[in-house]
C-alpha cells in the first residue's frame, strides 16, 4: 500500500512542476518590452477591465460556493473540503491565465514591431503556455494531494464538482460578456459607422478586447480544468473498483506523463520570419502526443502486467489521443476560411444576410454527424481493446480513452490561450497606430489563433463527451453499492464472472428511464435559450450605448473626441454577472430534483439524454458560429470585393458581418455552456448517487 501510494506523489510532483514551469515562463514573458507609452496604456486598460470582471464574478460566486460547502459538510467533511479546494483551484487557474494573457498582448505587438513574426509567436505562445500548464498542473496537484490525504477517490469527487460549478459560471458569464461587447463593436462600429472593431474611435473596442480574455482564456481554461479533474477522478473510481489501489493511481500517472510531455512540447513551437505559425503549433502538439503515447505504453504494460490487460489499456489511451487530433481536423475543416464550407457561406452572402444565415445553419448541422461517428467509434474501440482479456475491464478502457484525450490538455489550452493574446496584439497595433506591416504580422498570428480556438472548442466538446461517459460509468458503479437502493428493489442482482453482484439496470422499457431521458434531453435546449437571450439583452444595451456615444460625444469620428471605453466595459460586466446566475442554478438544481424526486433510474436516463443532446448542440452551435466568423474573414481577406468597393461598404461583407454576429453567441456562449453543463450533472450525480433511496 505505502509503496503504491508513492505513485500519487509522482502526480503531485508533476503538477507542482507544471506550476513552477508556468511561473518561470511568465517571468520570462514579463521581461519583454511593452513598446510605446500608448501601447502600454491600452494594454493596462484591457487588463484592468478583465481583472475587474473576474473579481466581480468570483465575489458573486463566493456565497454560492459557501452554501454548497456547508451542505456537503453535513454529508461528509472530506467532500466539503474537496469541493472548496476544487472551486479555489479553478479560480486560481483563471487568475493566472488572465494575468498572463492581458500582460502579454502589448509585448506581442512590440515583438512583431521590433523583431518579427517568430518573436511575436514566441511571446504569445509562452503566455498561452502559462495558462495551459496552470490548468493541468493545478488539476493534477489538487487531485493527487486530496487522494494522498483521504485515500478515497469517491470522496474527492466533489473536487471535480467544485471545478464544474465555477467553470459553468465562468463559461456562461465570460461568453455573455465577450459577445455583448463583440456585437456592439460589430453592428455599430463595422456596419453602421463603417470603421474596424479595433479602431480607437469605436467605444466598444476595449470591452471587445477584454471579452477575448474573459471568454476564451478564463472560460476555456475553467472548462478544461473541470474536464481534467472530473475525468481523472472518474477513472480513479473505476480503476480502484477493478484493480484496487494501483488502478486508482494509474490515471494520475497518465496525467503526470501528459504534463511532462506538454512542458517538453512547448520547446518545439518555433518559427522563422517567413515561417508558418500553424505548422509550428502543430509540431508542438504532435510532439506532445507522441511522447505521451510512449510514456503510457511503458506505464500500462508495467502496471497491468499481472492482469495481462496493459496493451488494451494503452490502446484505449491512444484512442483518446487520436480522437484529439481527428476532432481538431474535422473542426478545422468545417470552420477554416480556406475550406469549402466557409467559402460556400461567403458565396451565399452575395444574396444577403438571410442566405448567409441559412447556409451557416446548414454547415453547423452537417458538422455534427462525422464527429459523433468518431466519438462512437472511439468508445467502441476503447471498450473492445480493454475487454480483450476480460469483459469487466471494458468500462475502464472508456474512462482511459477520456483520460488519454485530456492528458495533453496543457498543450491544447496553451494553443487556445495564445489566440486571445494575438487578437489583442492586433487590436493594440490598430489603436496605437503602429505601421501597417505590424498589423499584418499580428493578423497572421490572429488567423492561426482563430483556427486553434476552433480546434480547442472541438477538443473541449470531445473531452466533455468522453468525460460525461466516464462519469456515467462511475455513477452506475457507485449506485450499485447503495444498501438503500438494494432494499428498495431498484438494483438487480446478476451473475458476472461467476459471482453475484448488484447492478443498476437502465432499461428503456422502464417509464422512469424514459422520463429521465426526455428531461435530460430538454435541459440543454433551455440553457442554450437562456444564454442566447442573455447575449441579446446585453448586446441591446451595448449597441444603444455605442450609438449614444457616437451621437453625443463630439469629434469621435474625426479623432478629436475620446470615447468612454469604461462605460462599455461596465455595461458588459454588469450584464454578464447578472445573467449568469439563472442558468447556473438550473444546471445545479435539475439533477438534484430528478435524482431525489424521481430516483436513481430516472437520473441515469437524465444523464443519458443530457449527454447526447448536449454534445450534439455543442458541436452544432460551435461549428456554425466558427464557420460564420471565418466566412466573414474570408471576405475581409480581399475575396468577393473585400470590405469596401469604390470606397463604399461592400454589401456582401455587411451580410457576412450579420451572419458572424448571429454566430457569436452560438460559438462563444451557448455552445461552450453545454460542456460544463453535462459535466456538472455528472459530478453532482456521482455525489448524490449513494444517497438516493429509490
Amino acid at each position: 500500500m505505502q509503496e503504491s501510494m508513492q505513485l500519487a506523489w509522482i502526480g503531485a510532483a508533476s503538477g507542482a512542476a507544471a506550476l513552477l514551469f508556468a511561473l518561470f515562463t511568465m517571468a520570462s514573458v514579463l521581461k519583454e518590452s511593452m513598446g510605446t507609452p500608448k501601447m502600454k496604456e491600452i494594454s493596462e486598460a484591457i487588463q484592468e477591465g478583465a481583472m475587474a470582471y473576474l473579481n466581480r464574478q468570483y465575489k458573486t460566486l463566493i456565497p454560492f460556493a459557501l452554501i454548497i460547502t456547508v451542505l456537503l459538510y453535513f454529508v461528509a467533511a472530506p467532500m466539503a473540503i474537496s469541493f472548496l479546494v476544487g472551486a479555489i483551484c479553478s479560480a486560481i487557474a483563471g487568475y493566472i491565465g488572465m494575468n498572463s494573457t492581458t500582460k502579454s498582448n502589448a509585448r506581442t505587438a512590440e515583438a512583431a514591431r521590433s523583431v518579427g513574426l517568430g518573436k511575436a509567436l514566441n511571446v504569445s505562445f509562452r503566455a498561452g503556455a502559462v495558462m495551459g500548464l496552470s490548468v493541468a498542473g493545478l488539476g493534477l496537484l489538487g487531485v493527487s494531494a486530496l487522494f494522498i490525504i483521504f485515500e478515497n477517490a469517491t470522496v474527492i469527487n466533489s473536487f471535480a464538482f467544485g471545478a464544474s460549478a465555477i467553470a459553468f459560471f465562468a463559461r456562461v458569464g465570460g461568453g455573455i460578456y465577450t459577445k455583448a461587447a463583440d456585437v456592439g463593436a460589430d453592428l455599430v462600429g463595422k456596419v453602421e459607422a463603417g470603421i474596424p472593431e479595433d479602431d480607437p474611435r469605436n467605444p466598444a473596442t476595449i470591452a471587445d478586447n477584454v471579452g477575448d480574455n474573459v471568454g476564451d482564456t478564463a472560460g476555456m481554461g475553467a472548462d478544461l480544468f473541470e474536464s481534467y479533474a472530473a475525468t481523472t477522478i472518474a477513472a480513479m473510481i473505476l480503476g480502484n473498483s477493478l484493480f484496487g489501489l494501483k488502478g486508482a493511481l494509474f490515471p494520475m500517472v497518465v496525467g503526470a506523463i501528459g504534463i511532462i510531455a506538454s512542458i517538453i512540447g512547448t520547446f518545439f513551437v518555433r518559427t522563422s520570419e517567413d515561417g508558418n505559425p500553424q505548422a509550428a503549433l502543430n509540431v508542438g502538439l504532435w510532439a506532445t502526443n507522441f511522447m505521451t503515447a510512449i510514456g503510457v505504453y511503458f506505464l500500462s504494460t508495467w502496471t497491468f502486467a499481472k492482469e495481462g490487460v496493459g496493451i488494451g489499456i494503452f490502446l484505449a489511451v491512444l484512442t483518446g489521443l487520436i480522437v484529439n487530433v481527428v476532432v481538431g481536423m474535422l473542426t478545422e475543416y468545417y470552420t477554416s476560411n480556406s475550406k469549402a464550407p466557409c467559402m460556400r457561406i461567403a458565396e451565399a452572402s452575395k444574396t444577403g444576410p438571410a442566405t448567409n444565415v441559412i447556409h451557416g445553419l446548414a454547415v453547423g448541422l452537417e458538422s455534427v454527424f462525422i464527429p459523433m461517428l468518431v466519438f462512437a467509434l472511439a468508445i467502441w474501440f476503447a471498450f473492445w481493446t480493454a475487454s480483450w482479456v476480460d469483459a469487466k475491464y471494458a468500462i475502464f478502457g472508456i474512462a482511459m480513452a477520456a483520460m488519454g484525450m485530456l492528458s495533453t490538455a496543457g498543450m491544447v489550452v496553451a494553443m487556445d490561450s495564445f489566440g486571445p493574446v494575438a487578437d489583442n496584439a492586433g487590436g493594440i497595433a490598430e489603436m496605437a497606430e503602429l505601421p501597417h506591416e505590424v498589423r499584418e504580422k499580428t493578423d497572421k498570428l490572429d488567423a492561426v489563433g482563430n483556427t486553434t480556438a476552433a480546434i480547442a472548442k472541438g477538443f473541449a466538446i470531445g473531452s466533455a463527451a468522453l468525460t460525461a461517459l466516464a462519469l456515467f460509468q462511475a455513477y452506475i458503479d457507485e449506485v450499485t453499492r447503495s444498501v438503500a437502493l438494494q432494499q428498495a428493489g431498484v438494483l438487480t442482482k446478476v451473475t458476472e464472472h461467476g459471482k453475484e453482484v448488484w447492478t443498476l439496470v437502465v432499461n428503456l422499457n422502464d417509464p422512469m428511464v424514459i422520463v429521465g431521458i426526455f428531461i435530460g434531453g430538454a435541459v440543454p435546449f433551455l440553457v442554450a435559450a437562456i444564454t442566447m437571450r442573455a447575449v441579446g439583452d446585453a448586446a441591446f444595451g451595448m449597441v444603444n450605448e455605442v450609438r449614444r456615444q457616437f451621437r453625443e460625444i463630439p469629434g469621435i469620428m474625426e479623432g478629436t473626441g475620446k470615447p468612454d471605453y469604461a462605460r462599455c466595459v461596465s455595461i458588459a460586466t454588469g450584464a454578464a454577472i447578472s445573467k449568469m446566475v439563472a442558468p447556473g442554478i438550473l444546471a445545479v438544481g435539475v439533477p438534484l430534483v430528478v435524482g431525489f424526486g424521481l430516483g436513481a433510474k430516472a437520473l441515469a436516463g437524465f444523464l443519458t439524454g443530457m449527454t447526447a443532446t448536449g454534445v450534439l448542440l455543442a458541436l452544432f452551435l460551435a461549428n456554425a458560429g466558427g464557420a460564420w466568423d471565418n466566412a466573414k474573414k474570408y471576405i475581409e481577406a480581399g475575396n468577393m470585393g473585400g470590405k469596401k468597393i469604390d470606397g463604399k461598404p461592400n454589401p456582401i461583407h455587411q451580410a457576412a458581418v450579420i451572419g458572424d454576429t448571429v454566430g457569436d453567441p452560438c460559438k462563444d456562449t451557448s455552445g461552450p455552456a453545454m460542456n460544463p453543463l453535462i459535466k456538472v450533472a455528472g459530478t453532482i450525480s456521482l455525489i448524490i448517487g449513494p444517497l438516493l433511496f429509490r
